[in-house]
């Protein structure tokens, strides 16, 4: 049994998400294990929600001298176990700072960028399987058998108002984040409005935009309100990790590509339509909502890579121009068409 462990993963938003289960997991297992989290600062806005965690925020801009203080940190202290979760040279060099008898990484074949050398145990060996599947290998290895694939976090009340604000009544609500961080993995600003439009007009939608603060993103979502026929709301920069989690948990859906906002959809149950082309739903997209993807991944490998999906590697990303131009807007106003349908309140 555990009596303490050090999870080690830095981002990002959607996979720091992943975690969350895992940790449920081992608290399930072992409820008087104590938990220390090195993660990102920016990730860590939104996981300093979770009850009974440390956290230990790194920039990982500055890897010398944050080596230096997570050392000067850690002085003194030693973990059952470190799990480390990040396939990154940059995470493993952190790693060298944590003091553990077990140094848990993934099976040869998913440790990539040389993470084996920094590890003295692995997982068990998985195949093709979804990130947050990947993630619970840790606690499996660790001896906790049944799995707790929950989130539970505590939203603030400040963050709650601030949703209630946008989201006052039970009207349905699509709320769009229409920009992942890896600008090809992004939709045609014309389809997005014609979407919203859609979803105004067919279900009588309020549409809320939300986004990151970055010029890119506000561009964007400029150019979806300058398409769209129906007013939308636009928050694009204006909210905080937390802020935007209540209004997610508010909202009736979420139109995004693939980008850290639907995996915090997933945490608190709000159905996600993903837009994936360049990535692979099965591998990366929304834990609940994989039925409710757009998938042209298929089509994507087959035109681009002239190869199926089952013939590249699992974490092949075809993130090539025009890619995201293979999702059909018909595709996504039947599944949203879909969704309401057979939709309760959230």
């Amino acid at each position: 049994m555990p009596r303490s462990l050090c999870i080690l993963r830095l981002s990002a938003i959607g996979d720091t998400c992943h975690v969350v289960p895992l940790i449920r997991t081992v608290r399930h297992a072992w409820p008087d294990c104590r938990i220390t989290w090195i993660i990102g600062r920016v990730e860590a806005k939104l996981m300093q929600l979770l009850p009974d965690v440390e956290l230990i925020p790194v920039d990982k801009r500055r890897l010398r001298a944050e080596w230096t203080r997570l050392r000067r940190e850690l002085r003194g202290r030693r973990f059952d176990a470190l799990l480390h979760i990040q396939l990154s040279l940059r995470a493993s060099l952190l790693s060298t700072a944590v003091r553990a008898e077990r140094k848990l990484g993934f099976d040869r074949a998913r440790a990539r960028e040389l993470q084996w050398l920094f590890t003295n145990d692995r997982v068990p060996a998985r195949a093709r399987e979804h990130v947050l599947d990947s993630f619970l290998g840790f606690a499996e290895a660790l001896g906790a058998r049944e799995r707790v694939i929950e989130w539970n976090l505590p939203i603030p009340d400040e963050a709650q108002a601030y949703a209630r604000g946008l989201i006052p009544d039970d009207r349905p609500t699509l709320v769009i984040n229409p920009a992942s961080s890896h600008a090809r993995r992004n939709w045609i600003p014309e389809r997005y409005a014609a979407v919203a439009d859609h979803a105004a007009t067919r279900h009588g939608m309020r549409i809320v935009l939300c986004g990151g603060p970055s010029p890119r993103e506000r561009e964007l979502g400029a150019a979806i309100a300058a398409a769209a026929m129906t007013p939308l709301v636009d928050q694009i920069g204006r909210d905080t990790l937390p802020q935007m989690l209540a209004l997610l948990a508010r909202s009736t859906v979420l139109l995004a590509p693939d980008t850290g906002p639907v995996h915090m959809a997933t945490a608190v149950g709000t159905p996600v339509i993903g837009l994936y082309a360049a990535t692979n739903p099965e591998r990366s997209g929304p834990y609940h909502s994989r039925a409710w993807c757009v998938n042209r991944y298929p089509e994507a490998a087959r035109h681009f890579l002239g190869r199926s999906p089952d013939e590249l590697p699992w974490w092949t990303k075809i993130e090539r121009p025009g890619v995201m131009d293979l999702i059909e807007t018909d595709a996504v106003t039947e599944r949203l068409d879909a969704l309401m349908q057979q939709r309760t309140p959230n």
